[in-house]
């Protein structure tokens, strides 16, 4: 992503490319996989802001990072949860950026974070819903319609895991009639999957 900062034009704030380059790669470094795509947005959303507003990311106050997370809010209209997960990317940012002793001290430090409800607002399946979709993807022409279906419905796996998943990925545990398992890394470690879907009641 930050191999070529071309698409950042700093005409206005003189922060070095190749630091900033630099510390982007650092921070980016620490993860793999979809958590490093996922992470890579979020950094990318606020660099933008930064250019939009004409601030250098390493010159910034709290009061620069609490107008991002405003911004966030009022203009991006994000979900509490949303704006709480991008804080933590610039929080965790500028985390890395002090301890590479490229800033004496963060700027996302003591910023308040939207209040994110305990219990999540989204919903399961009901029974005969869950019914219905596999179902419907018993009919469907591509045998992976219900093989997706039958991962996420009946084993429980997330849509990253079953998305990335190969076949010889899944499998049994040693004792019978054993739990279905899935595996995952790149160390091969393996996890249990649920043995029954999780449809709300």
């Amino acid at each position: 992503m930050y191999d070529n900062l071309s698409c950042f034009r700093f005409q206005l704030v003189p922060t070095d490319q190749l630091v900033l380059r630099s510390a982007v790669s650092a921070f980016l470094g620490r993860y793999r996989g979809q958590t490093r795509v996922h992470t890579e947005s979020d950094l990318r959303v606020f660099l933008h802001w930064c250019t939009d507003q004409a601030l250098d990311p390493f010159a910034m106050a709290r009061l620069d990072v609490e107008r991002y997370v405003r911004w966030l809010q009022d203009v991006r209209r994000y979900q509490p949860s949303t704006v709480s997960r991008r804080l933590s990317v610039v929080v965790g940012f500028y985390r890395v950026c002090v301890i590479d002793a490229l800033l004496e001290h963060s700027p996302a430090d003591y910023v308040r974070r939207p209040t994110v409800p305990a219990e999540s607002p989204t919903l399961g399946l009901g029974h005969l819903q869950f019914e219905a979709l596999i179902t419907t993807a018993r009919m469907s022409s591509n045998p992976n319609d219900l093989a997706l279906i039958a991962l996420l419905g009946l084993l429980g796996l997330r849509i990253l895991e079953s998305c990335g998943s190969n076949i010889a990925d899944l499998g049994r545990g040693t004792r019978p009639p054993g739990p279905a398992r899935v595996r995952q890394g790149r160390q091969g470690r393996s996890r249990p999957a649920a043995t029954r879907g999780r449809p709300s009641h």
